[in-house]
């Protein structure tokens, strides 16, 4: 934070505060400081962080691909892709392979508190991708991750220390967060990261 903004946010709060006292009398006042302490805490509960995600690998990491989608791996170019990079090859030994399906949820869904229903659209992303996967050849781990993306991601690398972040969706007309959500890993990220947009017709 820049010297100057720390001064500037005390004083944006305190000068409407302290005139409320001073125009309106102790009731105004208290008001206003009240509306101000629920405005500091909405905006720190909004801020997302903008660290760094991960660490760097060395030449002796084992190579670990996580996949993440936001629909099921069918399409076959995408999964033809996928085994060519966790196979190794030439480059080295196969990767171990995990894929990660944030529970996405609808409107209505956060509104009734149904957080299941994400879950099991998650869920049964997953099991339809691990068997495409499976079919090419491919053994993978599943996970259920956070509706954020980003934050998806990040809690995931926690736990599995990715060397490589795939990031599989839709178009950005189909899958709206995508852009954002890859603008964002491309900046924090500290592995390999690439996106893989499969069509539409593919995915049904």
């Amino acid at each position: 934070m820049a010297p100057w903004k720390l001064p500037a946010l005390v004083a944006g709060i305190a000068v409407p505060v302290v005139a409320a006292f001073y125009l309106g009398g102790p009731g105004l006042g208290v008001t206003i400081g009240a509306l101000a302490a629920v405005a500091i805490v909405i905006a720190a509960a909004r801020a997302r962080p903008t660290g760094a995600i991960g660490r760097p690998p060395t030449p002796a990491s084992r190579r670990r691909l996580l996949l993440v989608v936001t629909r099921p791996l069918e399409d076959p170019d995408a999964i033809a892709s996928i085994a060519a990079d966790a196979a190794g090859g030439e480059e080295g030994p196969g990767a171990d392979v995990l894929v990660l399906a944030p529970a996405r949820l609808g409107f209505l869904d956060r509104w009734a508190s149904d957080l299941e229903a994400g879950r099991r659209e998650a869920q049964r992303n997953l099991v339809l991708s691990v068997a495409s996967l499976a079919a090419a050849g491919v053994a993978a781990e599943a996970r259920v991750g956070d509706e954020d993306l980003v934050q998806a991601v990040e809690d995931t690398i926690g736990v599995f220390a990715a060397t490589e972040v795939v990031l599989i969706t839709g178009g950005d007309r189909a899958d709206p967060g995508a852009a954002a959500a890859t603008a964002e890993l491309e900046r924090r990220l500290q592995t390999s990261f690439r996106r893989l947009v499969v069509s539409d017709r593919a995915a049904r």
